[in-house]
């Protein structure tokens, strides 16, 4: 499996391959190894042996003095209280200041350690990738959520779902069409898989009659489903 977009002279295309009749698609595949990270079984929770493990470890850990039941809680605080709001920050800021977008483009996590202070050095690697007339890209993680949850929060349901797992690598523009995002026929969709070791966040194409906003105005037209490529931005309103 790729972990980076590339072309394949299809229109549609994802960089993972889906088994047999995978080539009956027309868009082309690459397959380069396995993914790390077992398969979400959408119609079970988790398996009771594995909350055992996880109750026992964690109670191991503590008493060992690794981390306090407080280090959990205040980490699952911040987890949940993350929310979209800081990448539509971040994508206001590459629409607003070129140097910068060329920085998150070339390599985002230092990038956005120097503008945001943010840090991301413990965390699996970002690729930032801009949508444009020609390309338009959508994040999934085929056999998991690997997701950019220190930007984007937590993932939404769908985002975990088997249906949108399966079927957007498959049929990307039939999946864009039920979340109201019409393309032309033209322009080519890259579908990335997010894995343990890569997140992905994509930088929409700035709406039209924008040129003159700051970056506070921008940041109210970026939504969720637009930095995961499901959708637009918001259109400027007259």
């Amino acid at each position: 499996m790729s972990e980076h977009p590339h072309p394949h002279g299809g229109a549609d295309h994802a960089d993972h391959r889906h088994g047999p009749g995978a080539d009956d698609h027309d868009h082309d595949h690459d397959e380069k190894g396995g993914h790390p990270h077992a398969a979400i079984d959408d119609d079970s929770a988790y398996r009771p042996e594995s909350i055992v493990l996880e109750q026992a470890l964690r109670e191991l850990l503590i008493e060992q003095g690794v981390f306090s039941a407080a280090d959990i809680q205040r980490q699952i605080d911040l987890t949940e209280s993350r929310t979209p709001a800081l990448g539509a920050q971040i994508v206001a800021r590459a629409w607003h200041d070129a140097a910068f977008r060329a920085a998150l483009l070339h390599e985002a996590r230092p990038a956005l350690a120097a503008a945001f202070g943010l840090d991301l050095a413990n965390t699996p690697e970002l690729t930032v990738l801009e949508n444009t007339p020609q390309v338009h890209h959508v994040v999934c993680c085929t056999l998991c959520s690997c997701y950019p949850r220190n930007i984007l929060g937590i993932p939404p349901a769908w985002y975990k779902s088997r249906e949108y797992r399966s079927r957007v690598v498959i049929e990307p523009r039939a999946v864009l069409r039920e979340f109201g995002t019409e393309l032309p026929p033209e322009r080519e969709i890259r579908v990335v898989d997010s894995t343990a070791d890569m997140r992905y966040l994509v930088i929409p194409q700035r709406p039209a009659g924008t040129d003159d906003w700051d970056e506070a105005r921008l940041a109210g037209l970026v939504t969720r489903d637009s930095m995961i490529g499901v959708a637009q931005a918001i259109a400027r309103s007259e």
